[in-house]
């Protein structure tokens, strides 16, 4: 016990331990965005696009804009660098080294890296001003256009909606529970973590699931123009027979799981 106690610890070194709450509010701070945009959306007033574009676009029309923004692309750096980190070393908790969760923190530091990517580029005045709609669906055609490209798109719509499901899953069974180190925390306090999780939790998933099954019904017409990025995926909700109130309820999950995630770097055991 006292020898696993202490390979946790080591774990949670400082630097590490600096780069997962960096990392967290940054991922909060996008996710706040975001749902704040979606909510316009179901109410007429979308102005600007709900998603990552369309958050940074709202952060850089703040006073300090461009600081806001060049801090937002640090710390989703400082989130790469964590999960690249759990990757090498391993993550915190009893089951951290396992080859399972080294390669789910090595595609999570790869799909962090892709999103630094694009944030510092916004923040240098040099990234692609297209819509993220757009992007997802030129990617789209570029894959399609490879040999099998439309099986390989199809199966990346499957993983895709997969994770979602099992992003919402894992949120409705409170597994992030076993993340957190609240001791001392209020029962109050605690109860709020788990709204906050479940609920956006729920919200992500529904979002990368419905932008899965976008992707795959783009594999099957054979039409890139199917594809969706998440403000497109989002617009679609208000689509559906309960109107613009499956987006609001979505778009405010989104902002309650970019809450939950200042609340984990807060509390996460890193």
């Amino acid at each position: 016990m006292a020898r696993g106690g202490v390979r946790t610890a080591s774990r949670g070194g400082t630097g590490r331990e600096v780069a997962a709450r960096c990392g967290l509010v940054a991922r909060g701070v996008l996710y706040v965005l975001i749902g704040v945009l979606a909510v316009r959306v179901a109410f007429g007033g979308g102005g600007q696009e709900a998603d990552r574009q369309g958050a940074l676009q709202e952060l850089a029309a703040q006073p300090f804009g461009k600081v806001l923004v060049w801090a937002v692309g640090v710390g989703i750096v400082c989130m790469m660098l964590w999960r690249l980190s759990e990757a090498v070393f391993g993550a915190a908790g009893p089951d951290g080294d396992k080859a399972s969760k080294r390669a789910t923190s090595a595609a999570r530091a790869v799909f962090y890296g892709v999103v630094a990517f694009s944030v510092l580029s916004f923040a240098a005045g040099a990234g692609n001003r297209q819509s993220g709609d757009q992007q997802s669906r030129d990617m789209t055609s570029k894959a399609m256009e490879l040999p099998g490209g439309q099986w390989w798109v199809g199966a990346a719509g499957v993983a895709i909606a997969v994770a979602g499901v099992v992003v919402a899953v894992q949120a409705a069974r409170r597994t992030f529970r076993k993340h957190l180190a609240m001791t001392g925390a209020s029962q109050g306090a605690r109860k709020a973590v788990d709204v906050l999780g479940i609920a956006g939790g729920i919200a992500r998933g529904t979002v990368f699931a419905a932008a899965g099954g976008f992707v795959v019904y783009a594999a099957v017409r054979f039409d890139p123009g199917q594809a969706k990025g998440m403000d497109d995926t989002l617009r679609s909700l208000a689509q559906t027979p309960a109107g613009p109130w499956l987006l609001v309820a979505v778009a405010a999950g989104l902002v309650l799981f970019g809450v939950f995630s200042w609340a984990m770097a807060r509390w996460r055991r890193v």
